[in-house]
């Protein structure tokens, strides 16, 4: 045998050697959401989640959307995915349904969702909103014009977004849980309550539900509420961050 085929056979006996050493690379789960939606029409919610729901499956996440509350019929099922977005606006949640969404969130799946669809969804069920962090109760002067402040400019939700964005629509008073970490917030004039002037009132929020990460946002009303840039990007991101997919 020359020196040729004897360099060979070492060459590849240590290409093996380093190959069996390395370790394996633990195969990246694909992320899995569910869109739940339905409720009172004039949310838009089917409009808002054809927005948010292709954007997330071009993140790589594996997304399934249901028009019914049933979705949370199984337990096992949603105990599997890494988020639940609902967007319900104004219905009624069977116990059974609400008990497996609270459960599945408790044991850390992720939920997120924004104006009435997830903060005016079911408003006699206190569990339910615990969970949330807050429930809408009014918007003084109906669509309006109003400011967003971002008080958390360093969280990776609204980082790098305007300090200050306008919106024109509903300007949530909300009941809201001392425990959210507030993202964002709005000012109210007082121009259509005047007891309320200078009320600092969250806008965007998140929280923990037993494992489980919460998003909420207090802004779209409408679809074309997510023609304003900022508005957009806090939901993208929020939906990320209550999903694990960035911390």
């Amino acid at each position: 045998m020359n020196k040729h085929w004897i360099l060979t056979f070492i060459v590849l006996g240590l290409c093996g050697a380093i190959a069996l050493a390395a370790p394996i690379q633990p195969t990246k789960k694909q992320k899995s959401a569910l869109f739940v939606w339905g409720g009172w029409e004039g949310h838009e919610p089917k409009q808002c989640v054809d927005i948010f729901a292709p954007w997330l499956e071009s993140q790589g996440f594996k997304v399934e959307i249901s028009h019914s509350l049933d979705a949370y019929l199984d337990l096992d099922k949603l105990k599997t995915l890494d988020l639940i977005v609902h967007i319900f606006t104004m219905s009624d949640i069977k116990p059974e349904q609400e008990r497996n969404l609270e459960v599945a969130i408790k044991s850390g799946v992720g939920l997120a969702g924004w104006h009435g669809g997830l903060a005016d969804a079911h408003r006699s069920n206190v569990e339910y909103e615990f969970m949330v962090g807050g429930q809408w109760v009014a918007h003084p002067g109906g669509v309006i014009d109003y400011d967003v402040d971002i008080t958390k400019p360093k969280d990776p939700i609204v980082k790098g977004l305007k300090r200050r964005f306008h919106m024109k629509s509903e300007q949530y008073y909300m009941q809201v849980d001392p425990i959210v970490e507030v993202l964002a917030t709005t000012t109210f004039t007082g121009q259509y309550a005047s007891w309320i002037k200078g009320v600092v009132m969250p806008v965007v929020w998140k929280k923990p539900y037993g494992k489980g990460r919460v998003f909420y946002t207090s802004l779209g009303h409408v679809a074309a509420d997510f023609n304003v840039p900022e508005a957009r990007e806090i939901v993208k991101r929020g939906l990320l961050w209550a999903a694990h997919a960035i911390e």
